[in-house]
C-alpha cells in the first residue's frame, strides 16, 4: 500500500514563502508522476504542478515565475517551493503520485496566506 504524508503548510503573510515536503512510502513503480494540487473553499480542486520521475514539470498559469516543484528519487520526495505568497493562494494543497491505473492522495496540508 502507498502512503503521501505532506508536511510544511502553515501560516504566512503575503510576499512570504513556504517550501512543502511530500514523501511517498510503499511499493512504487520507479516511472511516476508527483505533483501538487490545491482546493480553495467553495472551488474545485486544482493541478498546481507535476514532476515526472525523469524531471519534466509542468505549472498551472497562476504559479508559474513563483512556484518550483523539485523531487529526490531516491527518497520518493516531492517538494514545492512556494515564493510572493498571495493570498489567493490559499488552499489546502495535495500531494499526487501516478502512474499506471494507480493513484494515490495524500492527506493534504493547509496553506493560509493573509494579506
Amino acid at each position: 500500500q502507498v502512503q503521501l504524508v505532506e508536511s510544511g503548510g502553515g501560516l504566512v503573510q503575503a510576499g512570504g514563502s513556504l517550501r512543502l515536503s511530500c514523501a511517498a512510502s510503499g511499493t512504487i513503480f520507479s516511472i511516476n508522476t508527483m505533483g501538487w494540487y490545491r482546493q480553495a473553499p467553495g472551488k474545485l480542486r486544482e493541478l498546481v504542478a507535476t514532476i515526472t520521475s525523469t524531471g519534466s514539470t509542468n505549472y498551472a498559469d497562476s504559479v508559474k515565475g513563483r512556484f518550483t516543484i523539485a523531487r529526490d528519487n531516491a527518497k520518493n520526495t516531492v517538494y514545492l517551493q512556494m515564493n510572493s505568497l498571495k493570498p489567493e493562494d490559499t488552499a489546502i494543497y495535495y500531494c499526487r503520485l501516478r502512474y499506471g491505473l494507480r493513484d494515490y492522495w495524500g492527506q493534504g496540508t493547509q496553506v493560509t496566506v493573509s494579506s
